[in-house]
């Protein structure tokens, strides 16, 4: 199994859920999270002053799948949520030992 966690503008979220929901995604979680990357934020002016915004709104998305659904998953983040600009955000991978429902305490890929 995988983790993704997809780091991207908020105003992509609904094409993003919209894309790993067409491609057979039951299930995901999603955060309102601040930071920066390479963009390092940006100016701004409040009442004659400039101030520096260090941290920008992002949506993180975390998916836990099985390693077959991984390509097809990264494809579609990549295609809904990409503007071509600086700040589109990042994809990052990790494996998962293992999974347990806590109502009925199944684990394994088969509870996803």
């Amino acid at each position: 199994m995988k983790k993704i966690e997809a780091y991207i503008r908020p105003f992509k979220l609904d094409e993003v859920k919209d894309a790993l929901t067409k491609i057979g995604i039951k299930g995901m979680s999603v955060s309102e999270v601040k930071g920066f990357g390479r963009q390092r934020g940006h100016k701004e002016m409040y009442r004659g002053s400039e101030y520096t915004v260090d941290f920008l709104p992002k949506i993180k998305i975390e998916v836990v799948l099985k390693d077959t659904e991984l390509e097809d998953v990264i494809d579609a983040i990549i295609e809904s949520a990409g503007t071509g600009r600086l700040g589109d955000g990042k994809i990052f991978v990790s494996d998962v030992a293992d999974a347990i429902k806590i109502r009925t305490g199944e684990s394994g890929e088969s509870i996803l």
